[in-house]
């Protein structure tokens, strides 16, 4: 074997650099022993194979020439010898040591072999503790250099696996359920609230999560999401709006308390819920009573009009028949509604109508007189009555209907705006409340039995007229038909009183 060979050898084969590795049971398949064994074969393989009498055998013979190496090894005592002696401790040599050595120790011939076995044994022995001390130095400085170069190494995997461990650490498995759908995920959120936007999952305020936002996470926790939906319910005639999580019909009902068992709905119980909601109708079951004829009747019922409800009790209502309750109302539970037998007629009456009155100024009159220079006359109304009798007894008259037969006629007054005198000279000093008492009692619009005087003085119309008066003399102020007669009185004296007259000197 050359020296550049047994190098390579000596530097582990292919994987130079690195530190051979142990055999079982902690024996080194490199030690000294092993490898000096190894050459010693091969030397004295090759020994044999040239010396003579060893057979003839050429070096493609080695195995035989092992052999026979081996034998006469044991034969002359040369490997018995080293083996007494401790030959095998440590005979390791060099390449370009032991060569020279090995070769110039083994003999030409079986003969020399045998009898200088014994100093090469010494030889090979002392070579191969100085190449063992080498050895060892070496494989101290590989072992130094290799701890120097995988440290850093170390470093980074020591780092990258702590880190890894903190990332493991932060990785949690969380079921999520949104409106009754469960998933498992791997998230890093730290609460409720985070998870929710990692999956980008916006929750209102009728909407219901648990456990509730703002909760921290652990692995294996449980998170459910459920929507709210509205529903426009109309509940017994109550209209409002209302909201709820459930996915069907059923149980919102559930959710909501409203009892279903005999309840009309306007949809189906298993009709599902939409995020956008729905409009339902539910009118649950009630008891009614109905009286009709005298007899009671209770009917559990979810109608939705008293009419309905009465229909339900076998009632038949005829004619102008009504109920106690509008039938178009809602039946509440526990109410009684009373049949009303209704029979009437009409009745056509005529009624006046008042006629109005237009007061007008004139200043021909003295001022208290008032003059009637159109008489009114009232209008003429034909009005229908209904007459009902409810249940035998007779109702108040309703007015159904109203024709105006004949408009009525305004009245109009004319009003004095003129001064009245103060004086009549001749007449001022004359008793005149004694005539008025005798003539008329004191009453300005006395008018006698035969409608032909009136007023205080019992004057007639011609002579009043006469007098400068205007329309009745009754309908003149008291003044008025005292400045008349004190006028008539410095005309014609105390004769147109005859009966009378001398109380104005009395």
């Amino acid at each position: 074997m050359s020296s550049s060979q047994y190098e390579t050898y000596e530097a582990y084969g292919p994987n130079a650099g690195y530190p051979p590795p142990p055999a079982p049971d902690g024996f080194d398949v490199h030690s000294a022993q092993t490898l000096v064994s190894g050459e010693l074969g091969r030397v004295g393989a090759r020994g044999a194979g040239d010396a003579p009498g060893a057979g003839g055998a050429s070096g493609a013979h080695g195995a035989e020439s092992v052999s026979g190496a081996y034998s006469a090894g044991s034969a002359s005592g040369a490997y018995a010898a080293g083996s007494a002696s401790g030959a095998y401790g440590d005979t390791y040599a060099p390449a370009y040591e032991g060569r020279g050595a090995a070769e110039g120790a083994l003999p030409r011939q079986a003969g020399r072999g045998v009898a200088e076995g014994a100093r090469e044994e010494g030889v090979g022995a002392g070579v191969g503790r100085r190449g063992a001390r080498r050895r060892r130095a070496r494989y101290a400085e590989r072992s130094d250099s290799t701890v120097r170069r995988l440290l850093p190494q170390a470093l980074v995997v020591a780092f990258l696996a702590g880190g890894t461990t903190a990332f493991v650490a932060k990785d949690k498995a969380v079921e999520l359920s949104v409106d009754g759908k469960p998933r498992t995920l791997h998230t890093f959120a730290d609460d409720v609230t985070e998870l929710l936007a990692q999956q980008g999952i916006d929750v209102g305020a009728h909407d219901v999560v648990a456990p509730a936002p703002g909760t921290a996470l652990a692995s294996g926790d449980e998170v459910a999401v459920r929507y709210g939906r509205p529903v426009r319910l109309t509940l017994d005639g109550t209209r409002r709006e209302v909201w709820t999580t459930a996915h069907t019909v059923q149980g919102a009902l559930d959710q909501l308390g409203v009892r279903a068992e005999g309840a009309y709905m306007s949809v189906s119980r298993s009709q599902p819920i939409g995020r956008a909601g729905l409009a339902l109708d539910v009118r649950t079951e009630r008891a009614v009573t109905v009286m009709a004829d005298g007899r009671a009747s209770t009917v559990r019922t979810n109608a939705a009009t008293v009419r309905e409800v009465v229909e339900e009790a076998g009632v038949t209502l005829r004619g102008e028949d009504t109920t106690s309750v509008p039938g178009d109302s809602f039946p509440r539970d526990g109410q009684t509604v009373t049949v009303l037998r209704v029979t009437g007629s009409e009745e056509v009456r005529e009624e006046a109508i008042p006629f109005k009155v237009e007061r007008r100024d004139d200043p021909s009159l003295f001022k208290g007189t008032e003059v009637v220079e159109q008489a009114g006359q009232p209008g003429v109304r034909r009005v229908t009555y209904a007459l009902r009798t409810v249940n035998g007894v007779r109702q108040q008259p309703r007015k159904t209907d109203s024709e105006v037969v004949r408009e009525p006629r305004t009245q109009v007054v004319r009003v004095g705006t003129k001064p009245l005198p103060t004086s009549v000279q001749g007449a001022d000093g004359l008793n005149w409340h004694g005539l008025a008492a005798c003539e008329s009692g004191g009453r300005p619009n006395a008018v006698d039995p035969s409608g032909t005087y009136g007023g205080l003085y019992q004057f007639d119309t011609r002579t009043w007229h006469s007098l400068g008066g205007s329309g009745r003399p009754q309908d003149a102020t008291a003044q008025e038909q005292t400045f008349r007669a004190k006028k008539l009185y410095v005309r014609r004296g105390a004769s147109p009183w005859p009966h009378c007259g001398a109380r104005l000197h009395g």
